[in-house]
């Protein structure tokens, strides 16, 4: 069953890029004491991700912050290179935290799982987005069509806070 407004964020493994190379980090220290937007992508360098899901949240993170919340945090299961890449690429390096869930630990305890085996993607999250305060989800927004972006963008979130 996945997750829902209410239930307390599980606990997994997940990665951040740290000055030495990947870190792992737990999500209860990820989320505790503070507001927290998290949004997740299928897949780094994916086009609706690429040009629209970590553009829409890079254009919107002072405006997210101006309305209560800590941090905005990008997830994917993909590997902590390939997201320091992406943040990179989209202008998200030093103003999104990005969490590597590499090996689909947090997705699966989240139960938001996409089977992209069918393009080759393997397990991968579904498109969403939630608002996460001190472990707990007060809001959560899930893609019907994960190659869209629709209720998981910032401009949702920023309307629902």
């Amino acid at each position: 069953m996945p997750i829902a407004k209410g239930d307390r964020i599980p606990q997994a493994t997940v990665f951040v890029m740290g000055e030495n190379g990947p870190e792992p980090v737990k999500t209860g220290d990820v989320f505790a004491g503070r507001k927290v937007v998290l949004f997740a992508i299928p897949g780094a360098f994916t086009p609706t991700c690429q040009a629209l899901h970590i553009p829409s949240y890079v254009a919107n993170v002072d405006a997210l912050k101006e309305k209560g919340v800590d941090a905005v945090v990008c997830m994917a299961v993909n590997d902590p290179f390939v997201l320091a890449a992406q943040a990179e690429a989209t202008g998200a390096a030093g103003r999104l935290e990005c969490l590597s869930d590499g090996n689909g630990e947090f997705t699966k305890a989240l139960g938001l799982e996409l089977d992209g085996s069918g393009i080759g993607l393997g397990t991968r999250s579904q498109r969403f987005a939630m608002i996460v305060n001190d472990g707990v989800v007060e809001e959560v927004f899930v893609e019907p069509d994960p190659t869209r972006m629709t209720v998981s963008s910032a401009e949702n979130v920023l309307a629902h806070l």
